[in-house]
């Protein structure tokens, strides 16, 4: 997938402890472009076609067993080959060591020989869903987003309709406080956005009439959280009278962000409506559909039975 966005390669190696064999002097500089990495073994046998340079490679058991049957000379030919590629590092995982011929190539090439003790299929799930995360496509909107019962809702709406009040007040009811006025959305996949807060902003929330509060010092650390997956949107609208608001919730409605499609739902603002409760309601009802519950459509049949019933009373 090609990407706008990079990954040192030193974030790599930190997050995932990785031992350095071999590391070419500014190493530091070296960026990680794609969200896939590879195991090289049609590459170690001479077949290169449709090969991404751009991915780290990762070498485990099954590429170490196919090497040791090669001569030395055979061994330093193929990882030429590969590192003549340059591509950005090369892990070995199980703590295998090294063949010289490996370090020698890499030397040549400037190219990280790392070394990881994890299972060669658990090192490669763990990078490619870091390497997603880090390198999926993001948008920042205005809204605020905050954890309900689980379910993660972005309160959207234009400035001054409530969503900061109604954040405060979910707070204090025990839900949790992600971003406050800008939210960072990633796709990680084909139907799922994380949204977190600018580091920046992140905890602070503001209040009209009382200025910036830090949430996470005046609620403790139990009111915040880094990210949440977005489950729905609430739009914050103010009241009109006359606009015809849907009372039943029978049709089921989308907002597509990043292209993915993420349930959503308008809800006039007045004075009196305890938005806190509603946002609550919202996400305990949205939860209930993704589990197969629809309290909409069970409302409906019931009426449709009921007149249905009716109807065959009246023609007896």
């Amino acid at each position: 997938m090609d990407t706008l966005y990079s990954v040192k390669l030193t974030d790599i190696i930190r997050e995932f402890n990785l031992e350095i064999l071999y590391a070419p002097e500014d190493y530091e500089k070296i960026l990680i472009v794609a969200d896939d990495v590879n195991r090289p073994g049609l590459q170690l046998a001479g077949f290169f076609d449709y090969f991404d340079s751009s991915r780290l490679q990762v070498l485990g058991k099954v590429e170490n067993t196919f090497l040791e049957r090669f001569m030395p000379e055979n061994r330093r030919q193929v990882f030429e080959k590969l590192l003549s590629k340059h591509v950005p590092a090369i892990i070995i995982s199980r703590g295998l060591d090294p063949f010289p011929e490996c370090l020698e190539m890499a030397e040549k090439y400037k190219t990280p020989v790392l070394r990881s003790i994890d299972p060669t299929s658990y090192l490669i799930s763990a990078l490619i869903s870091s390497l997603k995360e880090a390198l999926a496509p993001r948008i920042t909107r205005h809204g605020v987003l905050v954890e309900v019962y689980g379910e993660g809702i972005l309160l959207i709406g234009e400035s001054g309709v409530g969503k900061s009040e109604s954040a405060i007040e979910l707070v204090k009811r025990g839900h949790r406080l992600i971003a406050d006025d800008a939210v960072e959305l990633k796709k990680i996949s084909a139907n799922t956005l994380i949204g977190s807060a600018p580091d920046m902003i992140r905890h602070y929330i503001e209040l009209r009439g009382i200025g910036i509060i830090d949430v996470r010092r005046l609620f403790g650390m139990g009111s915040v959280r880094q990210n949440q997956t977005v489950d729905l949107i609430i739009n914050l609208e103010p009241w009109q009278e006359g606009t015809q608001y849907d009372r039943l919730g029978v049709e089921s409605l989308y907002t597509t962000i990043l292209d993915v499609k993420i349930p959503s739902l308008t809800v006039p603002v007045k004075p009196g409506r305890n938005l806190a409760i509603i946002i609550e309601v919202a996400a305990m009802n949205n939860r209930e559909k993704k589990m197969g519950y629809n309290a909409a459509y069970e409302f409906t049949e019931r009426i449709n039975r009921h007149f249905e019933q009716s109807k065959l009373n009246l023609g007896n």
